[in-house]
């Protein structure tokens, strides 16, 4: 069947993963089809105008599952903890998967997290392997999993972007670890390969990642970017912990256990160069520049 004929599609498509999968797709010529609670949004109109379908759905309603779904070959499935929450992403993933299913689906793509298999003990780790779990249980035709590490976009959010500007590398964990990052653009290139090679994938369960750099070398090289210098200065865990026992949880497994993703294995098989931190934080360094040098 050509790639024109085949209907993929994704949600979270106006979010990062969704986003990057989606740009990716419509680059190479596919069908793509947005499932968004919020048609009218800027991200859903840059994808619209790309050629994309951009139709109104919401997790929580399983309502309006059925009609995104039809006539859809493959479905790329991610949903946000933080914004959901982990009881009720998980409840979205399981629900969006046996809507999937009951559609029909060829291919399902779930974009899990790195080392969800490997029992963690992190709540939104632990949530998304069940639904990992449900997605092999139901019994589709074709399926993948993609685990992706820690996203080297968080380092644009505004807080971090904040103290970087000040000079401060805040993640809580020890500036010594060795933490495995991606960025978002390779998590994109990976499902559009997932999706134009099915039969390749069909029962892969992929961990993810671009780079492996301790919190000391990231500090190093957003210093050069940032001009200026950037040291590592981790938020006490316990003032994590009073925001989110999730996180803390996570940013102790970082230091205890860390991400296990052969990157170099993954490059070898698959083709796909990793993006490296450098050359992902040069492409972003308008973003780390402090007011005085914008």
């Amino acid at each position: 069947m050509p790639k024109e004929s085949k209907l993929i599609l994704i949600t979270g498509g106006t979010g990062k993963q969704g986003g990057a999968v989606a740009h990716e797709l419509l680059a190479a010529g596919h069908r793509v089809r947005i499932m968004t609670r919020k048609p009218d949004s800027v991200p859903a109109k840059e994808l619209a105008s790309l050629g994309a379908e951009v139709v109104k759905g919401d997790l929580d309603d399983t309502s309006s599952l059925p009609g995104a779904l039809r006539d859809v070959w493959g479905a790329f499935a991610v949903q946000n903890t933080w914004e959901a929450g982990v009881e009720r992403e998980e409840v979205q993933g399981k629900q969006f998967a046996e809507a999937a299913r009951a559609a029909g689906v060829q291919h399902y793509v779930y974009a899990s997290v790195g080392s969800a298999h490997r029992e963690t003990g992190i709540p939104h780790f632990e949530n998304k392997a069940r639904v990992e779990e449900r997605v092999r249980e139901l019994g589709f035709p074709s399926w993948t999993v993609l685990r992706p590490a820690f996203f080297m976009e968080n380092f644009l959010s505004d807080d971090n972007r904040a103290a970087i500007a000040n000079g401060e590398l805040t993640l809580g964990i020890d500036p010594n670890t060795r933490l495995q990052m991606i960025a978002v653009e390779d998590i994109g290139k990976y499902g559009k390969l997932v999706f134009e090679q099915p039969e390749r994938f069909n029962g892969r369960s992929l961990d993810l990642a671009g780079d492996e750099l301790t919190m000391r070398e990231v500090a190093d090289t957003l210093s050069e970017i940032a001009k200026h210098p950037v040291t590592p200065a981790p938020t006490p865990i316990e003032q994590t912990r009073e925001w989110s026992q999730d996180l803390a949880i996570m940013l102790e497994w970082f230091d205890a256990v860390g991400y296990n993703a052969d990157i170099a294995a993954n490059a070898k098989e698959f083709g796909i160069e990793p993006t490296r931190f450098a050359a992902w934080a040069n492409r972003n360094a308008g973003a780390f520049a402090t007011p005085a040098t914008v």
